[in-house]
């Protein structure tokens, strides 16, 4: 069975930060395209964070975390994670690891379950 297993969110104060793990369960990380983070807000549609290849080192962002989020890869310990600075209220959200396989004809996506980052004083 196939789950992406998300960790280290919680509640952190305005200007803190805090890094999300992401690891595939039941997946060889090499056989992935790319990974990537999204986040949902109450209220709101679901939105990319950020997202990166697992062959290469290819890297893209949000507007709104550009300069603040890191996302980047361990091969070794088959995890992607997400650095978050300088964080904001308006980060608060659902954050869901998100994972891209390559098939033959095709791709197959899966989604981790989410979660929660609160950003408040």
């Amino acid at each position: 069975q196939v789950q992406l297993v998300e960790s280290g969110g919680g509640l952190v104060q305005p200007g803190g930060s805090l890094r999300l793990s992401c690891e595939p369960s039941g997946l060889t990380f090499r056989s992935l395209a790319m990974m990537s983070w999204y986040r949902q807000a109450p209220g709101k549609e679901r939105e990319l964070v950020a997202g990166i290849t697992i062959a290469g080192d290819t890297t893209n962002y949000g507007d709104s975390v550009k300069g603040r989020f890191t996302i980047s890869r361990d091969n070794a310990k088959n995890t992607v994670y997400l650095q978050m600075n300088s964080l904001k209220p308006e980060d608060t959200a659902v954050y869901h690891c998100y994972a891209r396989k390559l098939l033959a004809l095709g791709a197959r996506a899966y989604w981790g379950q989410g979660i929660q980052v609160t950003v408040s004083s």
